[in-house]
């Protein structure tokens, strides 16, 4: 996996992760489900790049 994708990805799990947290916070659900959605959303990227890896060795 290249640095800049395991960078983003993170920084996209992070993002999902405030969003979610911040939902949580003021009661909002939609905001709540968009964090979720963001973190398995990185999730997939990342399981993504690691078959690739897998296929590069």
């Amino acid at each position: 996996m290249s640095a800049d994708n395991k960078i983003k990805n993170t920084a996209d799990k992070a993002k999902g992760a405030v969003k979610e947290t911040a939902g949580k916070a003021v009661g909002n659900e939609r905001l709540e489900a968009e964090g979720k959605a963001d973190q398995a959303k990185s999730d997939l990227k990342q399981a993504g790049e690691h078959v690739k890896d897998a296929f590069k060795d």
